[in-house]
């Protein structure tokens, strides 16, 4: 199997096995009478969404040999180091704490899989692009609008996707702020890392 093969391939498989799971666990998440809008308010469930329609608009970009423009790589790395961020905050905030009607496949794939996925697929084939310090602000306008809409959003329901982010569980407004700066950190090294190795690794497939 050639590598373009396996990128194509991979990158189909994984694009609609985390369709799949995102599908699988709003059908559950509806069926127990939960607020749809509620489901689309987790920055897992709309991060793994953003990163399958891009592996699945990728892969098919290699399948038909149509390069990719210097909006296409930055775009996809939005969604690597969201996902990248995602599998880091679980891990560091969340994984102790009860998931609730989660089905553990399904935490497994968007918690654990999906991240290394996308992390692997950008070292795999990095961008065509040279990307420069200017990406990063593009990269950091989604996690910043997220945080925008939850605090908003949270404000008037009274209901927050994360505790850290719910000022009665974070220990008032000072405690959001802290978790905030300390996740956009996060993402700000995140993101150089990939900016970094992405300039500097060679692409496995030419097209």
């Amino acid at each position: 199997m050639t590598k373009r093969n396996v990128l194509i391939g991979g990158r189909l498989f994984f694009g609609l096995l985390t369709l799949v799971a995102v599908g699988t666990q709003l059908t559950v998440h509806i069926g127990l009478g939960f607020d749809p809008w509620n489901f689309f308010s987790y920055f897992t469930n709309l991060s793994n969404i953003f990163a399958s329609v891009v592996l699945l608009i990728s892969g098919y970009r290699v399948l038909v040999g149509k390069r990719p423009s210097e909006l296409d790589d930055a775009t996809r790395g939005t969604a690597t180091i969201a996902m990248a961020v995602v599998g880091l905050v679980f891990g560091a905030l969340l994984a102790g704490q009860d998931l609730g009607s989660l089905l553990p496949w399904v935490n497994f794939v968007v918690h654990y899989l999906m991240p290394v996925v996308m992390v692997a697929d950008w070292l795999f084939q990095p961008p065509r692009s040279r990307l420069t310090i200017k990406h990063l602000w593009y990269w950091l306008l989604y996690p910043v609008a997220y945080l925008v809409y939850s605090l908003i959003r949270g404000s008037f329901v009274n209901w927050y996707a994360y505790w850290f982010i719910d000022p009665m569980r974070a220990g008032g407004w000072g405690g959001v702020a802290v978790f905030a700066v300390a996740i956009s950190i996060g993402f700000l090294a995140v993101s150089l890392a990939m900016l970094g190795l992405g300039n500097k690794l060679e692409r496995q497939v030419s097209y």
